[in-house]
């Protein structure tokens, strides 16, 4: 588990200086046609109340596509994320991604070729195997460690297009990144509010990923936040004597 957060951890921090494009990919959901709460103030002898009723119309999910160094997000609205959907749409968003980035060095030998790549699985127990003929290095996704996320005909896809998959490991999705920008995006669309359908969340969902692409935020390993929490966690364990 040490060593693929080791990993996760180099892609943020060191992936762009090697002139990798580094992106992460999530699902987030299911979304249900419920009143969404949020914090509110209310007289202390009134306070707020929410519906108490809940008539299940179906639920709606997030797929998203994340570029830290930018802040970007590439998202769709579902309603299910079963592995066609999901790696449809990831292979059409990529396609596009990769298509914008500069153009590959080839000049490179095939053994230091395959030494990029398999600098990637450094201390890794287990590890993917590579094929004997890859292309150049271009992209690091950042995923959860599920089933469907390494389905052999999708993951030798990756290889054949310059993606390499980075894993995280098992109870350590919070190192996937794509998360925190997901949780913006939802309380931005549905805290306080009252959805009727899937299709009312998704539109609410995919309409507050535009306004977000419009100012996009970039995400920071180790940013000020971090700092922040460092210095709190020194203030509350302080060494004494």
């Amino acid at each position: 588990m040490l060593r693929q957060k080791n990993l996760v951890e180099r892609a943020y921090l060191v992936g762009t200086a090697l002139e990798l494009a580094v992106w992460g990919q999530d699902e987030a959901g299911p979304f249900q046609t419920e009143m969404h709460a949020t914090g509110r103030w209310a007289p202390e002898t009134r306070p707020a109340t929410y519906p108490h009723e809940h008539q299940r119309h179906g639920t709606a999910n997030l797929l998203t596509l994340f570029h830290l160094l930018t802040g970007e997000v590439r998202v769709k609205g579902v309603t299910t994320t079963v592995n066609p959907v999901l790696q449809g749409w990831l292979k059409a968003e990529l396609t596009e991604v990769l298509a914008a980035l500069p153009e590959a060095t080839t000049s490179l030998s095939s053994d230091a070729t395959h030494l990029l790549w398999t600098q990637w699985q450094d201390g890794l127990t287990v590890r993917v195997t590579l094929p004997s003929s890859l292309p150049p290095l271009r992209l690091l996704l950042v995923w959860d460690n599920l089933a469907g996320h390494k389905t052999p005909e999708f993951v030798l896809w990756l290889f054949s297009q310059g993606i390499m998959p980075l894993y995280t490991p098992l109870s350590g999705s919070w190192l996937n990144m794509t998360e925190s920008v997901q949780r913006i995006l939802k309380r931005r669309a549905l805290e306080g509010y009252h959805p009727k359908d899937p299709e009312e969340i998704i539109a609410w969902l995919e309409a507050t990923a535009q306004g977000w692409n419009a100012h996009p935020t970039p995400f920071v390993w180790h940013g000020k936040r971090a700092t922040r929490r460092a210095r709190s966690h020194a203030r509350r364990h302080a060494i004494g004597g």
